[in-house]
């Protein structure tokens, strides 16, 4: 698995999805209501294949959208 660290600058709705480079969603991690505050979730990727996936953080009006290569 791996470990997404991920910190939000205000409590909301938090959603953290994982999208492959052409932008179709893959994943949902994280929807729910999230304080302020660092968080970490695991993410088993098992079943995907090596490459470049997104995820995209956003929590009320901030988005952060970040790569990640993926390696098997």
């Amino acid at each position: 698995a791996t470990t997404i660290k991920y910190q939000i600058p205000e409590g909301g709705i938090v959603t953290l999805k994982i999208y492959d480079i052409l932008g179709s969603e893959v994943t949902t991690l994280v929807d729910d209501f999230k304080n302020e505050g660092k968080y970490e979730i695991n993410f088993n990727a098992s079943e995907l294949a090596s490459g470049v996936y997104l995820y995209r953080l956003k929590v009320n009006d901030y988005v952060n959208t970040k790569k990640m290569i993926l390696l098997k």
